[in-house]
């Protein structure tokens, strides 16, 4: 059984077109989406992408879905930046009933049984919280009690943006990195799941994909064309970031 994992899509059409694309020459058997198709320039266009593909898929929740389900049901917390919450509005207004009642029924986990490396389990930040934040940095002593006891030998997880591949305790735990919005090299990053695990890079036109996102009504239309898809912040100064809300 081969399986694709993609994460943190974001609204970027152009990045999972990309991203299908390349999974169309392989023979996956199924899609697992480990959370944040939204919140982005294109985001209704992404989730009626995906529903349409002719292949099984899994859904589970993000952060941002969450906070656009929030948003829908007039439950939305105000302790965002504003220019976040401005976002959220704007994503929710663009889904309809049958979004809504799709992403309010996905997981916050998923759990895969495979032949060759056991029980995966999927979550978006943590096994226990899809906002919760680490790293590869991270330390173990920090992680071990969220890691340990998942009946599980792997657990993917997304939320950071940031492939890596790690050990924690006597887990394995490996992020699939961003679709839509990756910190490091632009591209669009996601796992390969077979007999082993491959971390995927898929490059696609970046210019081109910018000018589409600058031509959507996205409130950060602009800033997401320039500093997501052209030029992502560095993997460094996203780490450092990260270790102040990493965490305790």
């Amino acid at each position: 059984m081969m399986v694709a994992a993609l994460y943190d899509i974001h609204g970027n059409l152009p990045a999972l077109d990309a991203v299908l694309q390349e999974i169309d020459q392989l023979p996956v058997d199924q899609i697992i989406i480990g959370g944040d198709v939204v919140l982005g320039p294109m985001s209704r266009e992404c989730l009626d992408r995906l529903l349409d593909l002719p292949i099984p898929l899994h859904f589970i929740q993000g952060n941002c879905e969450v906070a656009v389900l929030n948003q829908m049901a007039g439950k939305l917390k105000a302790k965002l930046p504003e220019h976040v919450l401005v976002n959220i509005r704007w994503t929710a207004a663009q889904l309809t009933e049958t979004h809504l009642k799709l992403m309010i029924h996905w997981p916050k986990t998923f759990k895969l049984e495979t032949d060759h490396l056991g029980g995966i389990l999927f979550c978006h930040a943590t096994p226990r919280n899809e906002n919760e934040v680490f790293t590869r940095l991270t330390s173990d002593e920090k992680l071990i009690p969220l890691f340990e006891n998942q009946d599980a030998n792997l657990v993917i997880c997304g939320h950071t943006h940031m492939q890596f591949d790690r050990m924690i305790g006597t887990t394995r735990v490996i992020n699939a990195g961003s679709v839509g919005m990756p910190f490091g090299k632009p591209g669009a990053y996601w796992l390969l799941i077979d007999e082993k695990i491959e971390l995927k890079c898929t490059s696609y036109d970046f210019e081109r994909a910018a000018a589409e996102i600058k031509d959507t009504s996205y409130p950060q239309a602009q800033e997401f064309a320039e500093k997501n898809v052209i030029n992502p912040p560095g993997e460094k100064a996203m780490l450092e970031l990260f270790k102040q809300a990493e965490i305790g």
